[in-house]
């Protein structure tokens, strides 16, 4: 089992920048990729980004190339998403997941990641 837990979620302007956490626990060791998925009022949950836990590998979607950013920590436990230039569009409560074997480069497909935490909601007024 793993446990992943959000933190950093909040209100923001347009224009500014915000940074979510995910820390995972438990058999973090049989991780093979970790991302970060959103879902907007009235929408259904879209793919943000991710990343491979051993190699660093990072994959986004295209409404947040280059705006975002995903990293982990050193022992690849926690996972980071920082966010810039945001948009009211990024408005949306944002899950952190974790898979024991489906490549980060896939994760663009969605789906059934094997974990996943209760969300942080990230709101940005225009």
């Amino acid at each position: 089992q793993v446990q992943l837990v959000e933190s950093g979620g909040g209100l923001v302007q347009a224009g500014g920048s915000l940074r979510v956490s995910c820390a995972a626990s438990g058999r973090t060791f049989s991780i093979y990729a970790m991302g970060w998925f959103r879902q907007a009022p009235g929408k259904e949950r879209e793919f943000v980004a991710a990343i491979s836990r051993n190699t660093g590998n990072a994959y986004y979607s295209d409404s947040v190339k280059g705006r975002f950013t995903i990293s982990r920590d050193n022992a690849k436990t926690t996972v980071y998403l920082q966010m810039n230039s945001l948009k009211p569009e990024d408005t949306a409560v944002y899950y952190c997941a974790a898979d024991f074997s489906i490549p980060a480069s896939t994760w663009y497909r969605g789906g059934g990641m094997d974990y996943w935490g209760k969300g942080t909601l990230v709101t940005v007024s225009s």
